[in-house]
């Protein structure tokens, strides 16, 4: 049975296999090792088994083996005797569908003075199971379809600009305070089931060819004037 353990007591793990190695065969005069093998077991501590030509070799992979081996992968072992091998290298992987670049720690990609890309030929994922974090001076973003889903999301900046054929928003709840609101339109409709109140220091309602205001009860009330001025006015 394989099994497989990242946990944190890999120094006690790595010493008990060079112990082990140790005691284990040795090439005739303690020579260089150097040999190609497939890995037949992971142990705990990140100890790989590896059977070469019927010699099963323990090692430790080595912190420049990026890709991460794995069960039945043809891979290159070497060390100076069997006491201090590393799995320096992956040769031939089992399953070559499938890769995994793993390190223990914190990765950085960096360039000095050029770009860096990540291209795929079907999907690209990123993931970060407590935070994904994007600093840049551009964001550039272009697709056919996006999906956005977002628990909650705080907006800050100095302007933003929308320019789209179709927009609709549905919510149960929509405030949007502004200091000023100018709103420009060819047709406008809106319909409200309930109350619709407007509260203004001035209202100045202007139409080009006709004004309507209809109502089972329509109450028009001033504290101190109302005028009505036209050619005819029709009551009743």
């Amino acid at each position: 049975m394989t099994i497989r353990d990242t946990v944190s007591d890999a120094p006690p793990a790595r010493r008990d296999m060079r112990t082990r190695a140790a005691a284990g065969p040795r090439p005739e005069g303690g020579g260089v090792v150097n040999a190609l093998g497939t890995v037949t077991a992971i142990l705990p501590g990140g100890i790989h088994s590896v059977d070469s030509d019927g010699h099963v070799l323990r090692c430790l992979r080595a912190a420049s083996c990026l890709l991460r081996p794995e069960i039945g992968d043809i891979v290159l072992v070497s060390g100076p005797d069997e006491r201090r091998l590393y799995l320096t290298a992956v040769a031939e992987q089992a399953d070559a569908g499938v890769a995994h670049i793993e390190v223990a720690g914190d990765l950085t990609l960096a360039s000095q003075r050029g770009a860096v890309r990540v291209q795929a030929a079907s999907e690209l994922q990123l993931s970060g199971p407590r935070a994904l974090r994007m600093d840049t001076a551009q964001l550039h973003l272009d697709a056919q379809a996006a999906e956005c889903q977002v628990g909650h999301m705080s907006y800050q900046g100095v302007e933003a600009r929308a320019t789209v054929l179709n927009m609709r928003v549905v919510g149960r709840v929509y405030e949007a305070i502004v200091d000023r609101l100018v709103h420009l339109s060819k047709s406008a409709f809106r319909m409200t089931e309930g109350v619709d109140q407007v509260h203004a220091g001035q209202i100045d309602y202007n139409a080009s060819e006709m004004a309507r205001v209809h109502g089972r009860n329509t109450v028009v009330t001033a504290k101190d004037l109302i005028k009505a001025d036209a050619k005819q006015i029709h009551m009743g």
